[in-house]
């Protein structure tokens, strides 16, 4: 497998474990799991890492002036990427919502 072939297959992985615990952290909080949910979010961080390692030996690669071949492939690696970030972004947000709605409960009660 080529170099660069190997890259994405490395990002679009490490991503999409990310997306997945960043989802599951939702789950969670929704639950009021909130110990369980930070847990997942760093999950999906750690995963993310290693997603962004495989994406800065591209920028370095290419940096160094050996120019990167765009791709169906990378560019599908790059959404997954972006993706991800988007969605941790928004899972923290919900999070924070959830943890609201819950303290909110608590004092009705």
């Amino acid at each position: 497998m080529e170099n660069l072939e190997l890259a994405c297959f490395q990002l679009i992985s490490s991503v999409g474990m990310a997306k997945s615990a960043f989802i599951e952290a939702v789950q969670e909080a929704k639950k009021g799991n909130f110990d369980q949910a930070n847990a997942k979010i760093e999950e999906g961080d750690q995963a993310f890492v290693q997603g962004h390692g495989a994406h800065a030996g591209l920028i370095q690669q290419e940096a160094a002036g050996n120019s990167v071949t765009v791709t169906m492939l990378l560019m599908h690696a790059e959404d997954q990427l972006m993706s991800a970030e988007t969605i941790k972004v928004m899972a923290l947000e919900l999070i924070e919502n959830y943890k609201r709605i819950q303290t909110i409960e608590e004092k009705i009660k």
